[in-house]
């Protein structure tokens, strides 16, 4: 009857106020379940996705924050590799997954930033909205190398070198659309000078050829090339950080060879499906922080060229956005086209 109001309930259709208090209690309803099993998370073993072969630094990583997360969550955190399509395939079964906490991503999130600006047609998840970020867990640097016959021993000579003779400076990089293609393809647009691409499948048959002179230079990681710098087989000029690298304290960081904010790593992190409850992620990324203070977890990521880092959700969301706006503007403005 008019006037009259009904206690609120789902299936009825009522006045406005009366609406309004019943979308209240419907959405109260809905959301009671997901905060209770929030707040006794976790119940259940915990399924953190590598989507990269055992034995790789993602893996390692992985690996390594499973065992300790596995202690402070009291359940067992296992890692699935997922291989495939240069980590699409398991990121995209993670952004696919129930949004509870018990299915996780341990990225590599300029990779998959990359792969979200260069294949747009090829990925079927959004890298910014797919995921609930938790944390980034650690960087990898970049190192600038050259073959001990180029004249350059400094970033800045390098430079003037590519400058003097145009395309005719070659630079390796493990593949068509890596890290460390399109952070050259930003040093030439940055330094501007011209120098000749040669991709590779990996970075191990790239980095064999600079060695033996068949390519001039590179934008390598610090774990690939730091030991062939220190056996005198490549020559070392500049570090992508803002400070210098541990394991090569010797080499100076692109900032102290001239190029102001010239920073570049790989970003290594931990998201969840989107929706995923914030508890959850609130309660991981606290976990998290704890074990990446961890001296021996340090250690072990500084062995895979690491540097173990520790962001909040937020920041690792910003961090998220800032690599898919750059790499998307590199990619345009240097013309690079996927295989």
């Amino acid at each position: 009857m008019p006037g009259i109001f009904r206690t609120p309930s789902c299936g009825i259709r009522p006045r406005r106020r009366t609406l309004l208090l019943s979308s209240l209690a419907c959405a109260s309803l809905l959301l009671a379940p997901t905060l209770a099993a929030a707040a006794d998370y976790p119940v259940k073993p915990i399924r953190l996705v590598v989507p990269y072969p055992p034995g790789g630094a993602t893996d390692v990583i992985g690996r390594t924050l499973a065992q300790h997360l596995s202690a402070t969550l009291g359940q067992q955190v296992v890692v699935d590799n997922r291989a495939g399509a240069a980590g699409n395939i398991g990121a995209e079964l993670v952004a696919k997954a129930q949004p509870d906490g018990y299915t996780l991503l341990m990225g590599a999130l300029t990779s998959h930033a990359i792969n979200a600006a260069l294949y747009k047609s090829r990925v079927s998840y959004d890298i910014e909205k797919s995921f609930a970020p938790v944390a980034i867990v650690g960087t990898v640097p970049l190192v600038f190398v050259v073959n001990p016959s180029v004249s350059a021993t400094t970033l800045p000579q390098l430079i003037a070198l590519a400058k003097s003779k145009p395309g005719a400076i070659t630079y390796g990089s493990a593949g068509n659309g890596s890290p460390q293609h399109l952070a050259a393809e930003m040093f030439k647009r940055t330094a501007g000078v011209d120098m000749l691409h040669v991709p590779y499948k990996g970075s191990g048959p790239a980095m064999t050829d600079l060695i033996g002179g068949q390519v001039l230079s590179m934008v390598e990681t610090v774990p690939a090339a730091q030991a062939y710098v220190k056996g005198g087989k490549i020559r070392a000029l500049a570090v992508t950080t803002s400070e210098r690298v541990s394991t090569l304290p010797e080499v100076p960081t692109t900032a102290e060879a001239g190029m102001k904010d010239f920073e570049v790593s790989s970003m290594f992190g931990i998201v969840a499906p989107a929706g995923t409850p914030a508890p959850v992620i609130n309660r991981l990324s606290a976990d998290l922080k704890k074990i990446l203070d961890e001296p021996d977890v340090k250690a072990t990521l500084l062995k895979q060229g690491a540097i173990a880092t520790w962001t909040t959700p937020a920041q690792t969301g910003a961090r998220i956005k800032a690599e898919v706006t750059r790499w998307n503007t590199v990619i345009r403005e240097a013309g690079v086209k996927p295989e």
